[in-house]
Order: structure tokens, then sequence, then C-alpha cells
């Protein structure tokens, strides 16, 4: 390239010379062709210069541009896979915290109280108050009474209020009666009828405790008790029982 220029340079510069200084060289006409093809070759070197320059300068600038739309490129796709991991991160976090929601939602609604019937009215019950109440009457069942007159005395105790209070109550006055301790189950029995003597319960708790009094040879208490319960709950079906049990005594 600079020995290119350097040629150039000295053909323009012998080009440049006046032509009496050339004439000495050659006849006029021959030193006016020479200078003249000089020239021609001075503007054709010239412009093959400035061609190869442009060129270089443009091969330069479009390797230079390609360059850096490879290192965008790159960068873009680097970018791309940063943004999919980090979508891909949040959709799993996402779900996550719908999970954890969702499982929450459901341990609390657990928690929660429901509405359940008992004795035909609607009641509000938690979850450990409903396991202790199912566990008490799932042993009775199962005719563990004494293991189901532990449960349900202990659930009177700890839910005494309990929509389920007068049926554990009863229950307990059964599991004893079952044991064949009587005298505990009129205890239990009588213990409803005081505390829960608005339940439908109450007056075959009475039957009950009559029967009771009976097996303990105290007839003449039984025959009270017959008598209290058709006085207390006329319309029930134990009371229709107890005149029937009065007409044989």
């Amino acid at each position: 390239m600079i020995k290119f220029t350097k040629t150039v340079l000295v053909l323009a510069a012998f080009a440049a010379l006046p032509l009496n200084a050339s004439a000495g060289l050659f006849d006029d006409d021959e030193a006016r062709r020479a200078i003249l093809e000089m020239r021609d070759k001075v503007k054709k070197l010239e412009g093959d210069l400035k061609n190869l320059i442009d060129t270089k300068t443009d091969k330069s600038a479009t390797l230079d541009l390609i360059a850096q739309q490879e290192r965008t490129m790159e960068e873009i796709a680097r970018l791309r896979g940063q943004v999919e991991l980090l979508a891909n991160s949040i959709d799993v976090a996402a779900k996550r915290e719908k999970d954890f929601y969702a499982d929450l939602d459901a341990r609390l609604r657990k928690l929660e109280p429901r509405e359940v019937t008992i004795d035909g009215k609607t009641a509000s019950v938690d979850l450990a108050e409903q396991k202790a109440y199912d566990t008490g009457m799932q042993l009775f069942k199962d005719g563990d009474y004494k293991n189901a007159a532990t449960a349900l005395g202990d659930f009177v105790k700890r839910y005494p209020v309990s929509s389920y209070a007068p049926g554990a109550q009863y229950f307990l006055g059964s599991a004893y009666y079952a044991q064949g301790d009587c005298k505990s189950a009129i205890v239990a029995q009588q213990a409803l009828v005081k505390n829960y003597g608005d339940s439908p319960k109450a007056a075959d708790a009475m039957l009950n405790i009559a029967s009771c009094q009976t097996e303990l040879k105290a007839v003449n208490n039984a025959k009270k008790t017959l008598q209290d319960l058709i006085k207390a709950y006329p319309d029930s079906e134990a009371a229709a029982t107890a005149k029937t049990r009065l007409k044989g005594k």
C-alpha cells in the first residue's frame, strides 16, 4: 500500500512539471503525449487508490458491523435464555404459592366451625369438638363401654355447652348401664335432665332412670320418675311408654 502511494506521488510530481522543463527530454509532440499519458495514469491510479481505500473502508465497516451484530445477537440470545428461566421460575413460584394457599385454605376450613344438624337443630361445631364426640360414640358402638364412658365423660367436661353435650351425657349414662353400673347410670341421666332439660333425649333419660331404679328395687322411686316424665314431657314417646309401665305396677 505504501509503495503504491509513493508511485502515485512520484507520477503526480512528474506530471506537474512545466512543459518546457520536460521538453529537453522529448520532442514537443512526444513530450506532450508522454505528459498526457502520465497524467491519465496518475488520474487512473488516483481513482484506483480512492476506490481501494473506499472499498477497504467499506469492508472494514461491514466487518465491524457484522461482528457487532453477532455480538448483539449473542447478547439477545443470552437475555432471552435468562428471560425464559425467569419466566419458568415465576410460573413455578406462582404454582407453589397457589398450592400453598389452597392447602392453607383447606386446613383452615377444617379448623373452622362447621354447620351440623343435631336433633333437628342446626349447630356450629369445631373440628376438635366433633372429633372428641365421634371418638366417644365410636367406642360406644364398638361395645367398648368402659372407654366410651371415659371419653364421653371427658367430652361433657370439655364441651358443656356443645350441641353434642346432651347426646354425650345420654350415652354416658347408657355406657354405665351397659356395664351394669345402675347407680352411675342414674347420676349421669339425672345430670342430663337437670342441665339439658329441653333436649329431646331428656324424656328418654328419665325412662332409663326409672328402669335403673326398678333394677335396684327402688320401685317407689321408679314410679315417681315415670309420673314426673309424663308430666314434664306428655307428648313424648317416652311418656307413652311410662304410662304403659305404670299400668303394670
